[in-house]
């Protein structure tokens, strides 16, 4: 029983991080797709898109955060409780980190794509931008208290 909780454990850091990061990669090639066609019409606007370009990366280091609170909970004497807890909270955890990144790449992108027509939207783009954001963190919050549940 010991193995197979900290083979369930270790999925669910897995998933913590993984699925975090896979959605942090793509909100960034999102974001950076349109900052490459946008400075093609307005060069000079390279500073502001790059910075909104860069802002799904918050949900892969949120699991990171996620993934350092939790590995020091995962070893050979833990309970099958305490492993259903990491791996629930990775996989809580992973799949909004997911779609936050993702979707906020998309909002992003979209601000970004407005800039190099001209528009100076880079405020109301970064306000949007926080609303995925704000699922980040509190699915961070949630994975977080759930840590209190492990002996």
């Amino acid at each position: 029983m010991d193995r197979f909780a900290v083979i369930y454990a270790t999925l669910g850091l897995g998933l913590m991080f993984g699925l975090s990061g896979v959605g942090s990669v793509i909100g960034l090639v999102s974001g950076g797709n349109a900052v490459v066609g946008a400075l093609r019409k307005r060069p000079e606007i390279f500073g502001t898109t790059l910075v909104l370009s860069g802002l799904p990366a918050t949900q892969g280091l949120y699991g990171f955060v996620a993934y350092i609170i939790y590995q020091g909970h995962v070893s050979a004497s833990m309970t099958l409780f305490d492993a259903a807890v990491v791996f629930g909270a990775g996989l809580g955890f992973g799949v909004v980190a997911l779609f936050s990144a993702i979707k906020m790449g998309q909002v992003c992108a979209a601000g970004i794509s407005s800039m190099g027509s001209g528009h100076n939207v880079f405020g109301s783009t970064l306000v949007l931008a926080a609303f995925p954001e704000f699922y980040a963190i509190l699915g961070l919050v949630a994975a977080i208290l759930m840590a209190g549940l492990i002996k």
